[in-house]
């Protein structure tokens, strides 16, 4: 491989590849890569074609599937809550990743207070919370999507401006429509 991790991956615009891409580097590198990721890159990828929002898809889908690098699988320390994104970017950095690919993994969470936000960071923010809210986790059951996206809306974004809220709550009512 030539160049650096970066440009191979970005270069590799089929997004299944790119999962495969992500299973070798967690085995090599040990970044967090689960079923998690995989239901977060899907949804972030319908989001993206059914509303037909106006990004690089390549580059957000990307994002996706390494915004939660530095993830620890098990949360036992608050402290990590409020920096795995931070880390992950940083670790990103190394790989070659250009300074707003890391602002906008960095921006999967609002611990940093980084603003002005990009884009592409309020959608990985959207199906990050979503997404997890819908898968179950040791303490609980997963969310309905219905009861997730009232958690997300009023309570995880509660007084914060996400421009895509609208556009996602249309898209779920339009995936439900579909899948129920």
């Amino acid at each position: 491989m030539e160049g650096t991790f970066a440009e191979y991956i970005l270069k590799e615009e089929d997004w299944v590849r790119k999962m495969e891409i992500m299973y070798y580097l967690e085995k090599k590198a040990h970044v967090f890569f689960d079923k998690s990721v995989v239901l977060k890159t899907e949804l972030t990828k319908l989001f993206i074609e059914t509303m037909k929002i106006e990004v690089d898809s390549n580059l957000v889908i990307t994002a996706c599937l390494l915004c939660n690098c530095k993830k620890p699988a098990n949360f036992s320390d608050l402290e990590q809550v409020h920096t795995y994104a931070k880390q992950g970017a940083e670790y990103l950095s190394e790989l070659g990743f250009s300074k707003r690919f890391c602002k906008i993994c960095e921006e999967v969470n609002r611990y940093s207070e980084s603003f002005p936000r990009e884009k592409e960071s309020d959608i990985l923010e959207l199906v990050d919370q979503f997404g997890g809210m819908l898968l179950d986790r040791p303490e609980r059951i997963g969310f309905k999507p219905d009861e997730a996206l009232v958690l997300l809306e009023y309570r995880n974004l509660k007084g914060k401006y996400n421009r895509y809220l609208e556009q996602f709550k249309e898209f779920i009512s339009k995936m439900q429509e579909v899948y129920i």
